[in-house]
């Protein structure tokens, strides 16, 4: 079963370490929309070439079922990273995800070796986003290629860059967030919101899932199996959403066949522009829910 990249559910993305065997394997049976196979910040560099090894491997073999897999690979300005990108290109993951990626030149750069080595034009690139130029730049790399599927918001890095301080609310992050928002929205990226460090702050992790996905945010990405459902959870429209969203499109259907432009529904406008949002969630729930079947038929 396919689902369609443009559709798929980006609600938790989970950082799995590329030199962990054990976790490579365990991903297969987690409830994650998604995962990053990490050869970066997670893989100490005597364990790098391991990690390449397994990450590609794994992702040959296409056990992950319908979620969406990433290899998050090194920089090139390292010594692996070119090497990275050509094992990554032979591989033909869903995506590349690229880090600290801070101007449109470096995803040239980037691109130029995918097509070097021959990845599939089904291989999108993903962007670190952890940077204060990055941030900048957003608009800049969110159109300099056709590959271009998503930005992944690196807010640890970001945080120590701009010298700010990690608060309950985030305030010190709003402004990169919402620029990258900006640019993600305006070139038909998808965009995911930072990890959340503290595993034992329960109440806190989900408040920040809440208020990425008021801000826009697709999903969240993860450090830790135990986030995957409460994230799940606060990304996914509820069931009254649900419920509210096909009476819009209910309404707004009966009205345009009238000759009206706008309907009242529970005591609220209704015009054009909230039906696309109404219909935008009903695909979403549709689309994880075929997700979810698919993948418990593997875990």
């Amino acid at each position: 079963m396919n689902i369609d990249i443009s559709a798929r559910p980006r609600r938790s993305v989970l950082y799995m370490p590329g030199s962990n065997a054990r976790a490579l394997e365990k991903a297969q049976s987690l409830p994650a929309d998604g995962l990053i196979l990490d050869l970066e910040d997670a893989v100490s560099p005597d364990a790098k070439l391991t990690a390449r090894d397994q990450v590609c491997a794994a992702v040959k073999a296409r056990s992950y079922g319908d979620r969406e897999v990433a290899i998050r690979v090194n920089g090139l300005d390292t010594e692996w990273g070119r090497d990275d990108i050509a094992a990554a290109a032979v591989a033909g993951p869903d995506a590349i995800l690229l880090p600290k990626v801070e101007n449109g030149e470096m995803v040239a750069d980037f691109e130029s070796l995918l097509t070097i080595n021959n990845a599939p034009t089904t291989t999108g690139l993903w962007f670190m986003i952890e940077t204060p130029l990055g941030v900048l730049k957003a608009a800049d790399i969110a159109s300099a290629s056709d590959r271009a599927r998503c930005f992944v918001m690196g807010t640890n890095d970001l945080t120590k860059d701009i010298q700010a301080t990690h608060t309950a609310q985030r305030e010190p992050m709003l402004t990169s967030l919402g620029l990258c928002i900006l640019a993600a929205r305006s070139y038909g990226l998808a965009i995911l919101d930072g990890v959340h460090n503290d595993l034992q702050d329960d109440e806190g992790f989900f408040n920040s899932c809440m208020q990425g996905r008021e801000l826009g945010m697709d999903g969240k990405t993860l450090i830790h199996p135990k986030q995957i459902k409460p994230c799940n959870d606060a990304f996914a429209p509820s069931e009254e959403e649900i419920a509210n969203a096909h009476q819009v499109v209910e309404a707004f259907s009966q009205a345009k066949s009238a000759g009206k432009g706008v309907v009242v529904v529970n005591g609220r406008l209704v015009e054009n522009l909230h039906v696309e949002n109404a219909q935008r969630l009903i695909h979403m729930k549709e689309a994880i829910k075929t997700l979810e079947e698919a993948t418990s038929n593997i875990t």
